[in-house]
C-alpha cells in the first residue's frame, strides 16, 4: 500500500500545479506569439476539461490492462509533457495547445486508479482511513508545488518552469512498477496488477 501511495504522491506533485499554472502559461505563451488571450483562455479550459474523458478511458483500460500499467503510462506521458511544454513557449500557439491537451489528458488519467488501488490493497476495516490519509497528504503536497512554479518561473522563465514537476511522475512510475512485481499487486484490478 505504501508504493500505491507513493505513486499517488508523484501524481499529486504534478497535477494541481499543472492545473493552476498552465492557464497562466498559455496566456503568456499566446501573447509572446502574438495570438489572442481569448484563444489562450479557451485552450486552458480545454486542457483542464479533457481530463474528464481521460478518467473514463483510463478506468476502462485499467480494468483490462492493470492499474500499475495504466498509471505508469499516464505518468510517463504527463512527465514528458512537463519537460516539453516550456520548450514550445511563445512559438506556435496551436502546437503548444496540442501539447498541453495531451498533458491535460495524461496528468489526471491515473487519478482514480490510485484510490482504487489503495482500496484493493488496504485491509477492509482500514479502507476509509487509508483513503483519507492518502488524499489528505496528497493535497498537502500540492501546496508545495503550486507555490514553487512561479518562483521557478522567475528564475528560469516559462521555458523550464514546469520541468521540475516531472520529478513526481518519475517517482510515481518507479513506485508503481515496483508494486507491480509484488504478490499483493494481484489483488488489484481483478489480478491484472
Amino acid at each position: 500500500m505504501a508504493l500505491a501511495n507513493l505513486g499517488y504522491f508523484g501524481h499529486m506533485w504534478e497535477l494541481y500545479a499543472m492545473w493552476t499554472w498552465v492557464p497562466v502559461f498559455l496566456i503568456a505563451s499566446f501573447n509572446a506569439a502574438g495570438a489572442g488571450e481569448r484563444a489562450a483562455s479557451l485552450a486552458a479550459f480545454a486542457v483542464v476539461a479533457v481530463g474528464g474523458a481521460a478518467c473514463l478511458v483510463a478506468g476502462r483500460l485499467a480494468d483490462r490492462l492493470g492499474r500499475t500499467v495504466v498509471t505508469s503510462a499516464a505518468m510517463a506521458i504527463s512527465g514528458t509533457c512537463a519537460l516539453a511544454a516550456g520548450l514550445s513557449f511563445g512559438r506556435n500557439p496551436w502546437l503548444t495547445t496540442v501539447l498541453c491537451l495531451i498533458w491535460g489528458f495524461a496528468v489526471v488519467a491515473d487519478s482514480g486508479q490510485f484510490s482504487a488501488g489503495v482500496s484493493e490493497l488496504a485491509p477492509p476495516e482500514r479502507i476509509g482511513t487509508a483513503l483519507t490519509l492518502q488524499t489528505s497528504l496528497g493535497f498537502l503536497l500540492t501546496l508545495v508545488t503550486i507555490r514553487l512554479v512561479p518562483a521557478i518561473e522567475r528564475l528560469v522563465t516559462w521555458r523550464y518552469a514546469f520541468a521540475f514537476l516531472a520529478l513526481g511522475p518519475a517517482a510515481g512510475i518507479w513506485a508503481m512498477l515496483r508494486l507491480r512485481r509484488l504478490p499483493a499487486a494481484a489483488r488489484m484490478a481483478s489480478g491484472r496488477r
